[in-house]
């Protein structure tokens, strides 16, 4: 064979090997794709076949526990204001501080703070956490408050009042009871006015949800490993670890209580109120722990009062109050109004005297000019002329009753 041949040959048979090895390669590559789309496919749920024919196999139903629901929180309950975590292996209590304004003390009031906290420091045996969690401000319990400050004043108003006309109406009290009655019922008026500026703004000011406030925690757990006793039973280690926290909780304070920060221990619905707040931040600004015990959500079937009968006892309430609101203004213009009528009769009664008086003074203040002597002389004849009216009004008031007596005496005698 020639050279040429031999080259031809070896060429072919390359050729073919190489074809080979490529069709094993694309072989493998369609085996790996195929796994791998097996792979990524959703998994198919289990069926359920009777084994008859032209049935279509019913699908398993997933079942959700309480058990699952409460895997998810961290802690188990919460009992004698502490919170049992990890199936009672681990009991928390938190305490509550208030804080101070650092930045606006002096320097002597900040060293000595700075020496409480490190004597808090060196005082501690047990590790603590610090907990910082924020809330809008919540001012509904103190406007309940201040309408129920504001409902006392008021009844207290309305009682002075009619205290004061009654005592007007009688005539068996003297100018100055009255002047002195009158007083405390201005009194009171203006200190309802004032406390019903006050529940105006402070709801206005509960609209506004961007006020915020701190809350500072220290918290302090107990675990069961701490005893060296293990025979103890769940109750005995309960009561060994409230008391271990109760006496930390105490001393924390004690301690805290030398830098000017004061605490308390939270009671069982604080802790809830705390745990609520923080598994629910939004919803807890709109809806509050308070408000949601007060409804009954704990229970699992409530009866609420009919839509109606609510209306008709807001209704109520609302007229029960404007009544006793336009009583009280109808009172007071009437005893505005009578107490000018007073005073006009009483200007008329002493009109002459009163017009003597200003006569007197007026002589007295040109006395300067018109002489002493002259001036002493107008005013003994005023004084005179005084006397003289008033014994005139005497007699005709004698004689009008004389006649009135009289005028009896014929009447009976006719009759």
């Amino acid at each position: 064979m020639s050279n040429n041949d031999q080259i031809t040959n070896l060429l072919t048979i390359f050729l073919i090997v190489m074809v080979g090895i490529l069709f094993i390669l694309l072989i493998i590559f369609a085996v790996l794709k195929i796994k791998e789309s097996n792979k990524n496919k959703p998994k198919k749920n289990k069926t359920k076949s009777n084994g008859k024919d032209g049935e279509t196999p019913e699908k398993e139903p997933i079942e959700y526990t309480k058990k699952s629901i409460f895997s998810f929180m961290q802690f188990d309950r919460i009992e004698d204001n502490m919170i049992i975590t990890k199936k009672g292996k681990r009991f928390v209590m938190a305490i509550e501080c208030q804080g101070i304004n650092y930045d606006l003390m002096s320097g002597v009031e900040k060293v000595s703070v700075e020496q409480g906290f490190l004597q808090f420091l060196n005082t501690l045996r047990h590790p603590i956490q610090i907990y910082v969690q924020t809330r809008t401000v919540n001012l509904g319990s103190s406007i309940v408050n201040y309408k129920d400050r504001l409902k006392q004043i008021q009844d207290r108003l309305v009682s002075k009042q009619m205290e004061l006309n009654s005592m007007m109406s009688s005539g068996d009290y003297t100018e100055e009871e009255i002047q002195k009655e009158n007083m405390e019922v201005v009194r009171e008026r203006n200190l309802y006015e004032y406390g019903r500026d006050i529940i105006t703004t402070t709801e206005r000011m509960s609209l506004n949800k961007n006020i915020l406030r701190k809350h500072y925690y220290v918290i302090i757990s107990y675990t069961p490993e701490e005893v060296n006793n293990p025979n103890f039973s769940k109750e005995e280690v309960k009561d060994i670890a409230f008391n271990e926290l109760y006496t930390r909780g105490q001393s924390i304070i004690s301690s805290l209580a030398v830098c000017g920060i004061n605490g308390k221990i939270l009671n069982s619905n604080e802790l809830a109120e705390l745990l609520y707040v923080a598994y629910n931040r939004d919803e807890s600004e709109v809806y509050q722990l308070e408000q949601a015990l007060n409804a009954q959500y704990d229970e699992l079937y409530t009866t609420a009062q009919d839509v109606l009968d609510r209306k008709m006892a807001e209704l109520d309430k609302k007229i029960e109050e404007e009544a006793i609101r336009k009583a009280n203004d109808t009172l007071h213009e009437v005893a505005e109004e009578r107490e000018k009528e007073r005073e006009i009769r009483k200007k008329e009664n002493n009109l002459d005297d009163l017009v003597n008086r200003m006569a007197k003074m007026m002589i007295e203040e040109n006395e300067d000019f018109v002489g002493k002597e002259n001036a002493e002389e107008a005013k003994k004849k005023i004084d005179e002329e005084s006397k003289k009216t008033k014994k005139t009004k005497e007699k005709g008031g004698d004689e009008n009753e004389e006649k009135q007596k009289t005028t009896t005496r014929r009447r009976k005698t006719t009759a």
